[in-house]
């Protein structure tokens, strides 16, 4: 399946981009008449300085838009994935944003310290559910392709909440899929974009290809994309079989999407059809401690692997006529599918000998609508730019596990005894979860008021929450080894995200730094229990159980953010000091341990409980200045601290004080950067005891140097450029601490992160 979809996506590539230099060809030659007659009336032209926008931290328009938009947001525009080949979150962390990691463990972002459920994403402003299981803690929130991205905010801390609701506690990803309008170019009624390339990283080549046209009120676009690779290399060398063990598990990994968009303008108003898909398959081959030479699993014969799919469709309205009775209107009705399949396919050579085999799926169908209007108005000297908003959902989860294997059926007494014992942890064809259905009502007002003609801004805001958990009756879930007897209540709660926030202009256009601002904002949110949290429930007699808990609390954010923001692109950046108390924080513990009562004898009993008190506070600092003309220099740091307060234990989740600091030269033909990514050593870390014992890892400093350079060989004929980048140039061996597991089973080595690596990318667009 793999080489055959590698092929077709391929050729579409290929055949796209032969397409669009073949229909570009006469435009090009019109578009170079037409250049060289400006020119031609513009003495000196080629001597202007060429300002470098394809490289500006803060982009383009507004960051966050109206429901992010604050001090905390940035953004990250299109031009600036590609000219920092940004492909993926990790990408985005080494090159571009300090402070922030990519969590391979568990698929999911770490902003401020927090990941998980604890960090919201939307993709078109559509949320995307944090979906585990009992089985294995890993998230879906990347099920994204990057090149089908036109703009990426990022906002840090919980202020989002009190427009998007439950899932911002420590900050939320909001990123918006390409629209036609991003394609079409300098008035033309129709565009394209194609990219290939090569990243060492995994060995994956990569392409994409769009399409945009407009007819009239009509406006169409197209993407498509493909990525095929192996497994994510490291700095181990060990490649023996076992514990011992450094190099990674060689796998193979394909995956593809596709985009849809109509859009029909009817005077102001603008209806939208959209349709998406995204699926990843991974594989991998387990060489490392699961398997070994002489034991019941073996290598060549156990395989693990990750199917990833989201599906979407949904219809979109949008109204703009500033001065009118509403001046903007914004809505989305949703119809969204996410499925995530873990897979295992093994052979066992001494214990029950024969097949073993997993099939571990989770899916959730849910239905939304999103909705939001603007009105600006005037009430005697102050003005007031007012927003009121919904957010309305349903969702159905179900979880189930297929499997085979050579156990016989159960006995009366539901223990295996003697040679059969293994089989009292072959825990399949069955739910670890009932089927859950959930609600989701959300209401949200914010009001910014403009005094001293506009100078001073104070905006007040609110959300409300109402969400409702309910268990429904399987006879999947009560086939489970674990032995529910009854279904667990229903999980339902309320809550306010209130926000207030003021902004003061100290300086406007002044000659050196524009505009100076200081702002201060305090802000609560929340994050609601997971399905997994609330109901989990595996293992069996004579092994263990892991359960839910559906009395867990939602947990609770109160936080502050003071700072200034200040200047243009052309010098300009930003400080911010943070401080946020957090209650009810979700933790695992352990309930009963391992032989108490005779029944869990191999692991006891582990859930979920609410710790009372954590912080996380720390300082974020951005900034860029082009110091000459064609030339910039711009840097990001971040130091973060985090503590359990009940037992002033460290959180594990907190990264290293890190930085990113990076010189760049450019003009209309030709530009190169220089980078380096640095992150101190972490030692504050958390060694309490658990079961399984687990420790945060104590990871040294490092210093990535990266460099990159691209060349537009004729952009007045073509808009055709290549770039090359070498990334980690002096192949250090460095750990990203949040990206290593609590428990570590393998060497040290094992868990470290590529060394030098080089990607390649043309991209072509007219």
């Amino acid at each position: 399946m793999g080489v055959y979809f590698g092929k077709l996506r391929g050729g579409v590539a290929l055949g796209t981009l032969v397409l669009a230099l073949a229909a570009s060809s006469a435009e090009a030659q019109q578009q170079r008449r037409q250049q060289q007659a400006a020119a031609n009336t513009q003495p000196n032209a080629g001597d202007a300085p060429v300002v470098l926008d394809q490289i500006n931290v803060q982009g383009e328009g507004v960051p966050g838009g109206a429901l992010l938009n604050g001090p905390t947001t940035t953004r990250v525009t299109r031009q600036e994935l590609d000219r920092e080949q940004v492909q993926n979150l990790t990408d985005l962390a080494n090159r571009v944003e300090a402070g922030i990691t990519f969590n391979r463990q568990n698929n999911s972002l770490n902003i401020r310290g927090l990941d998980g459920a604890r960090v919201l994403t939307t993709i078109d402003g559509i949320r995307q559910p944090f979906l585990i299981d009992t089985r294995i803690n890993r998230g879906a929130q990347n099920a994204f392709d990057f090149d089908s991205l036109s703009t990426l905010d990022l906002l840090r801390g919980g202020s989002g909440a009190s427009t998007l609701g439950s899932g911002a506690l420590g900050g939320a990803l909001a990123v918006r899929t390409l629209d036609p309008e991003d394609l079409l170019r300098n008035g033309r009624s129709y565009g394209a974009l194609a990219k290939t390339g090569y990243d060492s990283t995994d060995r994956a080549w990569f392409g994409s290809a769009a399409a945009a046209a407009r007819i009239g009120n009509t406006s169409v676009l197209l993407q498509g994309g493909f990525r095929d690779g192996h497994e994510i290399d490291n700095k181990g060398n060990v490649k023996t079989i076992g514990a011992t063990r450094t190099a990674p598990n060689p796998g193979d990994f394909n995956q593809y999407s596709f985009l849809g968009k109509i859009y029909q303008e009817v005077g102001e108003h603008r209806f939208g059809l959209t349709g998406e898909f995204f699926k990843r398959a991974d594989r991998t081959q387990i060489r490392n401690n699961t398997v070994s030479l002489t034991g019941n699993f073996r290598p060549g014969s156990y395989e693990s692997g990750e199917d990833v799919e989201r599906n979407r469709v949904s219809l979109s309205y949008d109204y703009k006529l500033p001065g009118a009775f509403i001046d903007e209107a914004h809505a989305t009705l949703y119809w969204q599918r996410l499925k995530r399949n873990d897979i295992t396919n093994a052979w066992r050579y001494t214990s029950i000998i024969g097949p073993y085999a997993r099939n571990n799926q989770n899916e959730e169908n849910s239905y939304g609508f999103n909705g939001y209007l603007l009105k600006n108005f005037q009430t005697g000297m102050a003005s007031h730019r007012l927003m009121l908003g919904t957010e309305l959902r349903m969702s159905s989860l179900e979880q189930y596990s297929a499997g085979v294997d050579n156990c016989p059926a159960r006995p009366a007494s539901g223990v295996f005894t003697g040679a059969l014992t293994t089989c009292n942890n072959l825990h399949t064809n069955q739910a670890d979860q009932p089927k859950v259905d959930g609600k989701l009502v959300g209401l949200y007002a914010h009001d910014e008021i403009g005094l001293i003609d506009n100078r001073l801004r104070i905006t007040p805001g609110v959300r409300f929450d109402w969400y409702e958990e309910v268990p429904q009756n399987t006879p999947a879930y009560f086939a489970g080894g674990s032995r529910p007897t009854s279904l667990p209540p229903s999980s339902s709660d309320s809550g306010w995200s209130p926000r207030i926030r003021l902004e003061y202009d100290i300086l406007k256009n002044a000659p050196w730094v524009k505009d100076v601002t200081v702002f201060a904002q305090w802000a609560k949110t929340f994050r609601a229990p997971t399905a997994d949290e609330l109901y989990g429930r595996f293992g069996g007699p004579a092994t263990y159980l892991r359960t839910g808990n559906p009395n867990l609390r939602p947990e609770i954010g109160n936080g502050i953010d003071v700072g200034m923001r200040f200047g243009d692109k052309q010098l300009g950046g930003s400080i911010t000091y943070f401080h946020t108390n957090y209650r009810n924080f979700i933790d695992t513990y352990q309930i009963q341990a391992a032989g108490v009562g005779g029944l869990y004898q191999q692991g006891g009993i582990t859930g979920y409980r609410n710790i009372n008190r954590a912080e996380i506070q720390g300082v974020e600092i951005n900034g860029q200045y082009a110091f000459a003309p064609n030339w910039l220099v711009r840097g990001s740091f971040a130091y973060t601290r985090g503590q359990n307060k009940d037992d002033d234990s460290f959180l594990n989740s907190i990264p290293p004080v890190q930085g990113i600091v990076a010189v760049a030269y450019g003009t209309d033909r030709w530009g190169a950067e220089v980078s380096a990514k640095m992150a101190g050593k972490r030692d504050d870390v958390s060694t309490t005891a658990t079961t399984p014992p687990t420790t945060g890892f104590k990871a040294p400093g490092y210093a990535l140097f990266n460099a990159s350079a691209w060349w537009r060989p004729a952009p007045e004929i073509a808009d055709l450029e290549f770039q090359i980048g070498v990334y980690n140039i002096f192949d250090r061996k460095y750990w990203d601490a949040v990206n290593v597991p609590l428990s570590r089973p393998q060497a040290r080595d094992y868990y470290s992160e590529p060394g030098r690596t080089v990607k390649a990318t043309m991209k072509y667009q007219f």
